[in-house]
């Protein structure tokens, strides 16, 4: 496994993490036993908006000897009264179930309490005005939660949400097909969606990807929005490049499920290459960096694509990022202008012109 430190909190995580949502279609034995598997492979990130009620139950199972040695998402406002999903902002229903979801969990704390599922306006009104955030904020104070998250598929609610200060954790959908414009969440532009994820990281709000392959959408050249399939592990790359991401939550049913997204920590270059994406690039994306390093090898050295990262994280406010350039064994400076990377960037970057801009903006 490969691991993420989260900025504020000091956490370890790993980068292949666990969404639960299907899992309790399984056999209990099954679904218990991919839970152990999951574990034992180093995954340490376990997101609790599952699809059914039994899921709860399975991860108690799995995971109370070793309770300590991962995060869970639990999310207040998520309703399992009916054994299915649902969703609530009725304030003595989400303490019944986090109450039941606890007792299920066999655990008496919560690593990341989340601000559930906010996607309009109203959603974070009702949120405050029937007191489900203060019982959040008042389970922080007593311990039982240790940080607060949020989940949205809305970047202006997610950054008006951000603005409060409360959140140190999102869970956002992230994928080509809802960051390209196509898909039931794909909100707000492709400019806006990315500006959440460098805010993210410029103030040290860790991200866990949901839905990282558009609910199977992306996998089958029938249903692609790009006329091809793409693969799991390029779908996970994709991710994983984005600022702010930690963690990619991959739907889990089964162990072979587990094992096709674990199987991005063994793929090669060419397998998470996803620059077949640039072809499809929406017109307030063209010509924007995406940090993939489909450019790469730079034949001066450079890491094109984290020095184009700092250098945005810097312009969103980040005042770690120019410390971070600077660290970099290359700079832009360092370019030698032989404009190998503006032929190979699949998103039409100007690169050399760019490092141009980078190097006076850092004075290296």
């Amino acid at each position: 496994m490969e691991y993420r430190i989260h900025p504020k909190t000091g956490d370890r995580i790993g980068v292949i993490g666990l969404g639960t949502g299907p899992i309790f279609e399984a056999p209990e034995r099954e679904a218990v036993d991919t839970l152990i598997y999951a574990h034992e492979q180093g995954v340490n990130y376990v997101d609790l908006a599952t699809a059914g009620a039994e899921t709860f139950r399975y991860v108690g199972e799995a995971y109370a000897p070793v309770r300590g040695e991962l995060f869970y998402q639990v999310h207040f406002g998520a309703n399992y009264e009916t054994g299915e999903y649902g969703w609530t902002t009725d304030l003595d229903t989400v303490k019944r179930q986090v109450e039941w979801q606890l007792n299920q969990l066999r655990t008496d704390y919560i690593d990341f309490g989340f601000i559930h599922c906010l996607d309009e306006a109203h959603d974070w009104r009702d949120y405050q005005d029937n007191g489900v955030l203060d019982y959040l904020l008042d389970m922080k104070k007593a311990g039982v939660v240790r940080r607060i998250g949020l989940s949205s598929h809305t970047p202006e609610l997610a950054g008006t949400i951000l603005d409060t200060g409360l959140v140190e954790q999102m869970m956002f959908s992230i994928n080509p097909a809802y960051d390209y414009q196509h898909g039931e969440f794909a909100i707000g532009s492709a400019g806006e969606r990315l500006a959440l994820y460098r805010r993210c990281e410029a103030e040290g709000v860790g991200i866990s990807v949901m839905k990282p392959y558009s609910a199977g959408q992306l996998l089958r050249g029938e249903t692609s929005p790009f006329g091809r399939p793409l693969t799991k592990v390029q779908c996970i790359q994709y991710a994983l490049d984005k600022p702010g991401v930690l963690t990619v939550l991959p739907g889990i049913r089964n162990r072979a499920d587990m094992e096709e997204a674990l199987a991005w920590l063994d793929a090669p270059e060419e397998e998470r290459d996803y620059a077949v994406l640039g072809t499809f690039t929406p017109r307030d994306v063209a010509g924007t960096c995406v940090y993939c390093n489909h450019c790469q090898p730079c034949p001066a050295g450079l890491n094109v694509g984290l020095i184009n990262k700092y250098f945005d994280l810097a312009a969103a406010g980040d005042p770690m990022a120019a410390d971070h350039y600077r660290k970099l064994e290359k700079h832009a400076s360092d370019c030698i202008s032989c404009g190998h990377c503006d032929r190979r960037c699949p998103f039409h970057v100007p690169q050399t012109d760019r490092m141009k801009e980078i190097a006076a903006r850092f004075g290296v």
